[in-house]
């Protein structure tokens, strides 16, 4: 249902799951298993597998903070896109990099909810891109002190308001890790 003109393919997006940024993060252990099956889901139906890292003077480039948890590996193959604002779209090769591909659906995951995440589906959306957010597989840390809510309640508002999110020609979404099936989504 994309607005991208042959762009039948879809794409998980792994935004921003390194040490510096999920090393406080709510439900850090469980988030991370999550996306290591859909990571595992993806590359078994032969869907890409699209990995954002972000460059902040919190996570130089090259530190420890930086690196992407061990628990998940991304493949040489696999492409790698470094930005240094909440929307991985922005002043990025993304587009570049989705486009290459036929990518008009994208699935999303990482961290964190309240930033980096709610400006990628913003953005990919208005962009033209169908974007499903995979409810259980992304997270964020607890902002509470600062007057914000607690980090379950950011996530569970932003699975319900994403869940209920529109656009014309585009659809949007929330699922479960479980739910994703990238074999359906696999044109024929």
């Amino acid at each position: 249902m994309t607005t991208l003109i042959d762009r039948p393919h879809t794409a998980l997006l792994v935004i921003d799951v390194q040490n510096g940024v999920v090393a406080h993060a709510y439900d850090r252990d469980r988030i991370v298993a999550n996306i290591a099956t859909l990571i595992d889901k993806a590359r078994a139906a032969d869907v890409d597998v699209v990995w954002i890292q972000h460059n902040s003077q919190e996570l130089p480039t090259g530190s420890e903070a930086w690196q992407y948890v061990p628990e998940l590996v991304r493949r040489d193959a696999e492409p790698l896109v470094q930005k240094a604002y909440g929307d991985s779209f922005e002043d990025t090769d993304l587009e570049t990099v989705l486009a290459a591909r036929g990518v008009g659906r994208l699935i999303v995951t990482g961290a964190q909810t309240d930033a980096c995440i709610r400006s990628t589906l913003h953005g990919a959306i208005a962009r033209g891109y169908d974007v499903t957010l995979v409810g259980d597989a992304h997270t964020t840390e607890d902002l509470s002190p600062y007057g914000a809510p607690t980090p379950d309640k950011v996530i569970a508002h932003t699975n319900l308001y994403w869940r209920y999110q529109t656009a014309p020609g585009r659809a949007a979404g929330t699922v479960d890790t479980a739910d994703v099936d990238f074999a359906a989504a696999v044109p024929a």
